[in-house]
């Protein structure tokens, strides 16, 4: 990951601890025995995977990280780049990465490096932003705003920004064939903006609705 140290950590540290991500055990598989989570946080999705595993993590909030260590088998404190050299190829059967790859310069290159890491058929598991949510719609052509947040699609530590076709394009073209995908976290509209909200679907597609997409993905 390549985001940076100072920044990343002026941001709030009770809102990134708090994170569970239920919504996305749906898209495990449904086998697997040894689980690489980058961006672990303190280590609560494993809570979610139900069945007996080895589980790394890798994790660059250092108070996050020793968190992380009395709950996983091994924990590696830093960004991907600065650790991957120490995660063993070939190895794990499951990877999971939530909202990892928008914090990346090279996701290209991340994705590359993933696939060495994982068996013949692992499969990768990931949540990514999508940056034609219905909210960053709104600021953008109705507000004709741009405005950089601590979190959210526009959150000040992302480096790059997908849609629903773009996130297909960049798993295909890095040698993933999609078994699953799907939006996630659906907007919530108040009753008063529900006939415009209905028109801006229509008019710009379903795929609005939803704050980030879930997918999972093996190897070609």
């Amino acid at each position: 990951m390549c985001w940076g140290k100072k920044m990343i950590s002026e941001l709030s540290e009770q809102t990134y601890f708090d994170c569970m991500r239920p919504e996305m055990v749906q898209f495990l598989p449904g086998e697997y025995s040894k689980i690489l989570e980058i961006g672990c946080n303190v280590g609560n999705f494993r809570q979610l995977c139900p069945k007996p595993c080895e589980y790394w993590g890798v994790e660059p909030f250092e108070k996050a990280a020793e968190i992380a260590k009395t709950k996983l088998d091994k924990v590696l404190a830093g960004f991907y780049n600065e650790v991957e050299n120490q995660i063993p190829d070939n190895h794990f059967d499951l990877i999971i990465a939530n909202d990892v790859i928008e914090h990346i310069e090279q996701p290209w290159d991340f994705l590359q490096s993933l696939k060495k890491k994982m068996t013949e058929n692992a499969s990768l598991v990931l949540s990514i932003p999508n940056v034609r949510y219905y909210g960053n719609l709104r600021e953008l052509l109705h507000e004709k705003d741009w405005e950089y947040k601590n979190t959210g699609i526009l959150d000040i530590t992302h480096l790059r920004f997908f849609t629903e076709k773009s996130i297909i394009r960049l798993l295909n073209e890095n040698g993933f064939e999609i078994e699953k995908m799907q939006g996630i976290n659906p907007v919530e509209v108040r009753k008063r903006n529900l006939p415009k909200y209905w028109l801006i679907k229509f008019v710009f597609g379903k795929d609005i609705e939803f704050l980030q997409f879930g997918v999972r993905v093996k190897k070609l």
